[in-house]
């Protein structure tokens, strides 16, 4: 059995694989353990150190030990990064191919039922029906064009002649009505009571003095 196999617990070569929600869920279990794993291994590198640093002057093989362990812890703690890195990019990958597989599911399931939708329908029966439609749609507006022109009394008369008539009739009102005004008594205005003001006469008032003037020159003489 594989590695992969014993950490998804699959069966043998007649078993039936995980799905991809196990085996996505699994590898999240995983990283979970090896999180927690690298958080010990951080705690134990940071408490040899400090024995080291403790123990550098007082004790030197108490001090050697504690940086011989804290090596192996950081050793492990690099492996548990790469193993990390390659699960977290397997899970990634792992994820995309189950939405892809899951966006194809749809689409078929989509296909499918247009299809369905479509098993019933023949294009030349659809032309026939558009067909059919577009006659009853011109059948009903040439009916609508029919309804809607007058028939009957009127349709024989000459428009000219009927202005012409028109034109008789407004000029014949118009006649009336000048007769109608001219009939009518005016009334005219009023003398005045009062005696209007009297013209200076100065032509005779010229010839007067004239006469004056002549006068006093025979008297002079």
């Amino acid at each position: 059995m594989s590695l992969f196999g014993k950490i998804f617990g699959g069966g043998g070569k007649g078993g039936k694989g995980p799905s991809p929600q196990e085996a996505i869920q699994k590898l999240r279990e995983t990283e979970e353990m090896l999180t927690k794993k690298q958080e010990f291994l951080e705690k134990k590198i940071e408490q040899e150190l400090q024995t080291a640093k403790k123990n550098g002057t007082k004790n030197k093989r108490a001090a050697l030990q504690a940086l011989k362990r804290k090596k192996r812890y950081e050793k492990q703690l690099g492996q548990i990064d790469g193993t990390l890195s390659t699960i977290e990019f397997q899970r990634e990958a792992l994820e995309n191919a189950n939405t892809n597989t899951e966006v194809l599911k749809n689409m078929g399931f989509a296909a499918k039922a247009m299809k369905s939708a479509h098993e019933n329908m023949d294009i030349d029966k659809v032309d026939d029906l558009m067909q059919d439609i577009t006659e009853q749609q011109e059948l009903a507006q040439e009916i609508s064009d029919a309804i809607s022109k007058p028939v009957g009394f009127g349709e024989d008369l000459d428009e000219d002649e009927l202005l012409a008539e028109l034109e008789e009739l407004e000029q014949e009102e118009l006649d009336n009505t000048l007769l109608d005004v001219g009939a009518e008594d005016v009334p005219l205005p009023n003398v005045p009571s009062t005696s209007l003001p009297s013209r200076p006469a100065k032509k005779e008032d010229d010839e007067d003095d004239m006469v004056d003037l002549k006068r006093w020159g025979m008297e002079a003489i």
